[in-house]
Order: structure tokens, then sequence, then C-alpha cells
């Protein structure tokens, strides 16, 4: 028999598209398990208790549950995608999730996988920390909080209640909840984009110089940003009901009635600095130019 050309190609298309197995754990007591396959993505959905996940520089992937209370956890590892979740929890509807026989849960996980990798973590009443991470990542919770640390890829948060705090995270953010809040310590970021209900913003960020896309909105909850100074951007806040303090001199304050505004252009005005709330009140900070104490900027203009 001879091969043609496109015999051969064909064949060999086959083998590039040939699926890994699919490798299965039941876990419903402590335990560690070692991954020698790749890790390239990484979801984890659980209720109560606690996830931690660690990037790391490792090639392999590890986890550990060390406790584990209720239905147990499915790990399952395809294609370069491990997933920790219960079996009757997805992730599409999670923030709708409700457990229909009221079965007590708790989980505390943690797991490390290289740095690279994208991660979905999805918690309802759980904490969760995230840490090292280079690639994309996304959180959604309906009442645990979500501490995000040293992240450079891309941001999601979404939340029903819970809060979510990034600190060092340089990747661009992305958050919305009903009254969840939202911390930013020490952003490096260039682009931070929240809306909430009434939960409360407070953004420290120094982007290096680099241009800022800053943009929150809340009906009542309160704003506060703190920018380096000198900063660049133009900047334009406004609260229909709430107080507005101002640390920035090049910056005015006014408004009518009771909607009070702060409006102007720092440095270039290269960067975008856009805060909106209804009821709640805005204050723009200043880091002074040599940080010796985190908290030593206050509002050195006038409040209304």
């Amino acid at each position: 028999m001879f091969w043609t050309r496109r015999d051969m190609l064909r064949c060999h298309a086959s083998r590039e598209v040939t699926s890994m197995p699919v490798s299965t754990w039941t876990i419903a007591e402590p335990r560690k398990l070692a991954f020698e396959d790749p890790v390239t993505a990484l979801h984890v959905r659980v209720v109560d208790g606690t996830v931690n996940v660690v990037g790391t520089d490792e090639p392999e992937a590890r986890l550990e549950i060390s406790a584990i209370e209720g239905p147990p956890l499915i790990v399952t590892q395809e294609d370069g995608r491990l997933t920790v979740a219960y079996e009757d929890l997805p992730w599409q509807d999670l923030l709708r999730w409700f457990d229909p026989k009221n079965r007590r849960r708790s989980a505390v996980v943690t797991l490390v996988v290289p740095a690279a990798s994208s991660v979905e973590v999805g918690v309802i009443g759980a904490g969760a920390v995230v840490s090292g991470i280079s690639g994309r990542t996304e959180v959604r919770g309906i009442t645990g909080d979500s501490t995000l640390v040293g992240l450079t890829g891309a941001v999601r948060g979404e939340s029903v209640s819970g809060s979510l705090e990034a600190q060092g995270v340089t990747g661009d953010l992305r958050f919305h909840s009903v009254s969840g809040d939202l911390t930013v310590v020490d952003g490096a970021g260039t682009s931070v984009r929240a809306e909430s209900v009434s939960g409360a913003m407070v953004l420290d960020v120094d982007p290096s110089g680099r241009p800022t896309d800053i943009r929150l909105a809340t009906v009542t909850g309160e704003i506060a940003i703190r920018l380096p100074h000198p900063a660049d951007a133009r900047v334009e806040a406004n609260t229909a009901s709430g107080t507005v303090s101002n640390a920035f001199e090049g910056l005015r304050v006014g408004g009518q009635w009771g909607t009070k505004k702060i409006t102007g252009t720092l440095g270039a005005g290269t960067g975008t600095l856009r805060a909106t709330t209804v009821s709640g009140s805005i204050a723009l900070l200043r880091r002074p130019p040599a940080e010796d104490d985190a908290y030593a900027a206050e509002p050195t203009g006038k409040v209304l």
C-alpha cells in the first residue's frame, strides 16, 4: 500500500488531537495528591471552609485537603485542566446555587500550581486566598471573602456580599458586587473597573508613571482613592448627596443643590479617573513623594 502525502498529514493530525486520559478521585477524608501531568488551568468550587491557591515555579501541581465535612469533593484532571469541586455545584450558576438537601458541608483546600496557570475559584461561605499567579484569575463568591496577593495576570471578581482585597496586583482588575467591598492595596495595575450597589471601594494605586484607567460606580457605597503625587489623570468624581474631600490643589470642587463634583486634570491628563456614587462620600487622597507611612496622606482640601 502506498501512502499519499494527504494520508500522512491526516494521520499526523489525528495523533495531535488525541486527548489525554481523564483521571478522577473522590475525596471524602483528608488527603494529599501530587499530579505528574502538566496543569495549565485550575477550577475550584467549595462551600464553607477555606481555599488557598499558590503559584509556583515548580512544574508539578499538588493538592492537600486537610479537612472535609459532608459530601465528597470530586477531583478530575483532563487535558491540562485540574478541577476540585462538588458534583452538584456548577460554575455557571454558582451565585444562584442552593443545596436542595440542605447538607452541611465544609472543606479546607490548598493547591500549589504552576504560576502561569489560569485560575477559577468559586466559594460559597468560604474564604479564598490566591497568590503568585501570572495567568488569568477569576473569583466568584456569595458570602465568602477573597484575598488576592501578587497577581500579574488579568483579574475578575464577582460577589454578592463577600469582599475582595487585592494586594500588589499588577494586572487589569474587574469587580462586580451587590454589597461586597473592594480594597486595593499597593495596586500597580493600569486598569481598575468596579461596580457595586452598596459596597465600599478603597483604592491605593501607584502605576509607576504609566497612564491609568480607573472607573468606579456604586449606589450607596463610599469611595476613597489614593493616587501618587504627582499624578497623571483626567478626574471626574461626583456624588448626588454625599460629601467629597480632595487633597489635590489642581482639582476643582463644586456642585449645586445636593450634587457635588471633583473635576480637573492632574499632570498631562493621560490617564482617566471616574468615580460615581449616589449617596456615598468620595475622597481623593494623595500619596506622599517618599512614603514613610503607608497611611500618612490625608485630605488637605476642603470637605463639602
